[in-house]
Order: C-alpha cells, then structure tokens, then sequence
C-alpha cells in the first residue's frame, strides 16, 4: 500500500503569523502529514509573509485595494495552489458563508478561548476582567457562524493573580503553536475528518472536543 500523500494546506494570515510558523515548521520537520502549498495574506503589511518566503513556503498577498472581489481572489489563488484545505492563522477578515460552505469541513481555526466561552475578539481581557481562574485556545472546524464551528483539540492554562492582558496572551498562544500542527497533522493523516455535519477522531464522532490541560507544564 502507497503511503498517504500529505495534505495540501492553504494558510490564511493577516498579521505576524506566529500560528502559520509553528504549522511550517512542524510540517518541515516531517512531525505532521502536512505540505503548506501557500500562505495568503489580506495585508500587504502582514510581517508573516517575510517568515513564510524564509521558510522556502510560496506566498500571495490579496489586499482589499486591488482589483476584482476578494473572495473570488482568494479562491482562485487556493485552487491555483492545489490546497485542499485551509488553516485560519491569525486571519481577521470574516469569510462569507458561501466560501465557508465551499471549504466545509476543510478549513479549520484557532481561537484564543475555550469555546463556546468568549467568542470574537479581546478574549483574554474578558476573561481577566470575569474573573476566571482557567483560560486557553480551541481548534476548531469553520462553519459560516462566527466562532460557532465545533471544536476538535482545546488547550487549558491557569490565570495567574497578577496576570495582565498581555502575560495572559503570550502563555495561550505558546498552547495555540501545540495544538493547531497537531491537529492538522491529524487531518493530514486521515485520523480526523468531516461527517454528518460534525468531527469525528479515530472512526468515532467528537461529542466534546479534547482538552489538554497545561496549568502545570511550562510550554
């Protein structure tokens, strides 16, 4: 039996690309059954672009100022690549439904939660000023509500007394570079995929995403 080929992933970013990175990285060092076909950016000015091109992965820049609908764009770029899924790392446009649905299943998120707890943005300052004693990340399948796609691998860190906003964020994201290679190397695998509207890992549906505590690890 031929081995699996690995699987051909878009990444979205608009920013650093931290996220992006650790999927490349993990994907060169042959730790995950991953090949990044390209990484997109909506900004011109997204520093991740740099990274990826220094890590040998081809690069599109797509800003809103150039000529015809984005999505359409986007679309024609991924295909032109041959990615057969998409990694949201770190991309701050929100994607249409119809885009969403084209990609059912084949595209996936980290966000900086444990979901369905603090959907949107500036999570890790609602969670300080909640009071919440744990924190973390969630990997997740994109669907065309916002946050709302069921998660598959969750991350879970302790906040700290004297936590600012900022301390907070810096030990999700350390997490966030764990669990989002991880999860995709599943995918790449074939371990998890997309049926009936929901994750299933292993040849059994993901009632409840898996949680790996880190409130004791250093990460």
């Amino acid at each position: 039996m031929s081995a699996r080929a690995p699987l051909q992933l878009g990444i979205l970013i608009s920013g650093r690309g931290s996220n992006m990175t650790a999927i490349v990285r993990a994907a060169l060092a042959g730790e995950i059954a991953v090949r990044p076909a390209i990484v997109i950016a909506d900004r011109a000015d997204a520093a991740g672009i740099r990274s990826a091109t220094e890590l040998g992965v081809p690069t599109a820049v797509l800003s809103a100022e150039s000529d015809g609908p984005f999505e359409e764009r986007l679309v024609a770029t991924l295909e032109a690549a041959q990615a057969e899924a998409i990694a949201l790392a770190g991309f701050m446009r929100i994607l249409s439904a119809a885009l969403v649905g084209r990609y059912l299943g084949r595209m996936l998120n980290v966000h900086p939660s444990l979901l369905p707890a603090y959907r949107g943005l500036h999570t890790h300052r609602r969670v300080l000023a909640a009071g919440d004693s744990a924190h973390g990340a969630s990997v997740h399948f994109v669907t065309p509500e916002l946050d709302a796609g069921p998660s598959v691998l969750q991350s879970k860190v302790a906040v700290l007394p004297d936590d600012t906003e900022a301390a907070l964020a810096a030990r999700v994201l350390a997490t966030e570079h764990v669990i989002y290679p991880r999860v995709l190397g599943w995918l790449g695998s074939g371990r998890l995929i997309w049926r009936a509207g929901a994750p299933w890992l292993d040849g059994a549906r993901l009632a409840a995403p898996i949680v790996e505590d880190f409130r004791a690890s250093v990460v």
